[in-house]
């Protein structure tokens, strides 16, 4: 990955992820893997911490979207052989930050907060329905713990 740039990876419901592909993020490495994860009523809290940690599980282009077939499909474990094995974001090395929905952090908290590396920074953002509470992010919790009180004012 020298002298290239690291990718956004995005998590949440379907408005928010929608409003990062808008901006531009969306992304598929050369493995055809997405860069984001829309999550669903009927998405598995396995799948989910599944592709935010090492993967397996997800949701990819669908080859036959453009015959009128429905633009995503599910795969699971194992995954069809013409696709090669699914990593979460925070193994795959082209990811350098991570946005995911604070109502979903809170879902998979352990995960998230038993990230410890600097890369990929994870950030958790608000989404449509659940407002920011940065009284539940963990990430801006450890930050204060690495400053005085007196240096936040």
């Amino acid at each position: 990955m020298a002298g290239r740039g690291k990718l956004i990876a995005v998590m949440g419901d379907e408005d928010t992820v929608t409003g990062f592909l808008l901006g531009g993020i969306g992304e598929l490495d050369k493995h055809r893997r997405p860069n984001f994860l829309v999550v669903e009523k009927e998405t598995s809290l396995a799948e989910i911490e599944e592709t935010f940690r090492w993967g397996g599980r997800g949701r990819i282009p669908c080859p036959t979207a453009a015959l009128g077939a429905h633009p995503w499909v599910r795969f699971s474990v194992p995954p069809h052989p013409s696709f090669p094995c699914s990593r979460g974001f925070l193994a795959r090395e082209d990811v350098g930050m991570i946005l995911i929905s604070q109502a979903l952090a809170e879902q998979i908290r352990p995960a998230v907060a038993a990230h410890a590396r600097a890369l990929p920074a994870v950030l958790e953002i608000p989404s449509k329905d659940h407002p920011y509470d940065p009284a539940r992010d963990s990430v801006l919790r450890r930050a204060r713990g690495l400053f005085a009180p007196d240096e936040l004012r």
